[in-house]
């Protein structure tokens, strides 16, 4: 498996991601960080070390810049800025297609990246081929929801009450393939043991879907 820093330029920002290429790679997937996370986030190089065993290459990106980071660690006004996150995944995106013309595309959100990755889909459906929300907000993709054209998993904690409803109530706008499963006894961050890894698995078999649909 090759390993690489990639630095991508986007809109006028320079975004940095650690970019991982299985051997035989049977797709790519690109993740979207939550509220005040970043590429180092231990939960999704988790699971992208589970996608990478599963022969998927995979992406982990920093939607935000250092100065943007810094002003958002006491603001907080970029991590719901889901139009900025969104621009920056699609330009993601159309790098990574461009690069890897042959592999499927899907998508990782967690949190408000969830958002992001949903409204990606619905604008760029030839591009991306499936998506997967871990305690997402897909409800923050509002009117974007009904234009996904994408299969699309929502993952999310048994015991993460809130976001099981807002989950469900954003399924209900989906007219894309769709699945809410409930991972038991897990909280917002899955910190639970086997809950994360349980994520892992349920993103690879989605994945695989994706791959095996050409």
């Amino acid at each position: 498996m090759t390993v690489e820093t990639v630095t991508l330029q986007i809109a006028g920002t320079r975004l940095n991601g650690d970019l991982s290429v299985p051997d035989e790679a049977a797709g790519l997937v690109l993740f979207a960080h939550g509220s005040g996370s970043s590429r180092h986030s231990p939960r999704n190089q988790a699971v992208a070390a589970t996608l990478n065993d599963r022969g998927f290459a995979t992406l982990l990106l920093d939607l935000l810049t250092p100065a943007e980071d810094r002003i958002d660690a006491v603001t907080r006004e970029h991590r719901f800025d889901i139009p900025l996150l969104a621009r920056r995944l699609t330009g993601a995106a159309d790098w990574l297609a461009a690069r890897t013309t042959d592999l499927p595309i899907g998508l990782f959100g967690a949190s408000t990246g969830a958002a992001a990755a949903l409204i990606t889909a619905a604008e760029n459906p030839e591009t991306v081929k499936a998506v997967v929300s871990r305690g997402g907000r897909p409800d923050l993709a509002t009117s974007a929801l009904a234009d996904v054209r994408a299969p699309v998993l929502l993952l999310v904690g048994g015991r993460d009450d809130t976001v099981i409803q807002l989950n469900e109530e954003a399924a209900q706008q989906l007219t894309a393939p769709h699945e809410l499963r409930v991972i038991p006894g897990a909280t917002h961050l899955f910190p639970e043991p086997g809950a994360l890894e349980e994520v892992g698995d349920a993103a690879a078999d989605w994945f695989t879907r994706m791959a095996q649909a050409g």
